[in-house]
């Protein structure tokens, strides 16, 4: 999900232009990067060792390979997708196998050169089909982490952006500005923020200089590059997430990070 103004299936742009334009007047322009935009300088086959002679950092970074889940029927509908357990569709399961293939298969080396620990994933449904998947694929352990569940909406639970807009107007004007400001009876992203800054530190502590992949949502694998790049709310805003798409961010033991991918879709099979 995008935080925010809703930039994917899951969470949904309006139709009505002039209520886009509010939406977005209210928040800031979503700006999309290419698709394989690499935020360092170093080598995409360079190992978190390697990478760090290019950023200054000291030791082993942990990995992180952020896999976004597959689609599922709220994504198609364009609906706001947060607590509520969707399955995978059959293109869904499609995407999944193909990130899980591309992570197994020789290019895989220059994402994880030296393996991959582990699998972490999301309790929700299509995170876990889609770590399933990965895990399968890699023969590694498959480690389901509550704290890299998707934001939960609340009252705004599947409805489209302009249902949501229609039902809580003012609530949902302040929402788009205000990372701390909730949807109805929901979760906060500046709550979602702190619930992943431990998570991501309870990683980095379990896996020290190791790849694990990641398969959660939008909105975590947007707080975790937030928390790499060590930038403000803004960037909630301004980052677009493809289904099953993979980012990497590097997390060094000195408290540095460093983002190498993001949102690359280039093994996902095309409709």
């Amino acid at each position: 999900m995008t935080a925010g103004v809703p930039d994917r299936p899951d969470h949904p742009l309006p139709d009505d232009p002039a209520t886009r334009v509010r939406a977005r007047a209210a928040a800031v322009v979503t700006v999309d990067l290419p698709p394989d935009a690499v935020a360092d300088s170093a080598p995409l086959g360079s190992g978190p060792a390697e990478s760090a002679a290019w950023t200054g950092q000291t030791g082993t970074a942990t990995r992180l390979l952020l896999l976004r889940h597959g689609e599922t029927a709220l994504s198609v509908q364009r609906r706001y997708s947060g607590r509520g357990d969707a399955e995978l569709t059959p293109r869904g399961h499609d995407q999944a196998q193909a990130a899980a293939l591309r992570l197994a298969g020789p290019e895989s080396g220059g994402l994880a050169p030296g393996g991959i620990a582990a699998v972490l994933s999301s309790p929700l449904r299509r995170a876990r089909q889609t770590a399933a998947a990965v895990a399968g694929a890699l023969n590694v352990p498959l480690e389901t982490r509550d704290a890299l569940t998707e934001t939960d909406f609340g009252g705004w639970e599947g409805l489209t952006f302009a249902e949501a807009a229609e039902r809580d107007p003012h609530l949902h004007a302040r929402w788009l500005g205000d990372e701390h400001v909730p949807p109805p009876g929901g979760e906060s992203f500046a709550a979602v923020g702190e619930r992943l800054a431990a998570e991501q530190a309870a990683i980095v502590a379990a896996y020290p200089g190791a790849t694990v992949v990641v398969v959660t949502h939008v909105t975590p694998i947007k707080l975790l590059l937030r928390a790499a790049l060590a930038g403000g709310p803004e960037i909630l805003y301004r980052l677009h997430l493809d289904l099953a798409s993979l980012s990497i961010a590097d997390f060094y033991p000195d408290g540095g990070a460093s983002v190498r991918l993001f949102n690359d879709t280039t093994h996902v099979p095309r409709p």
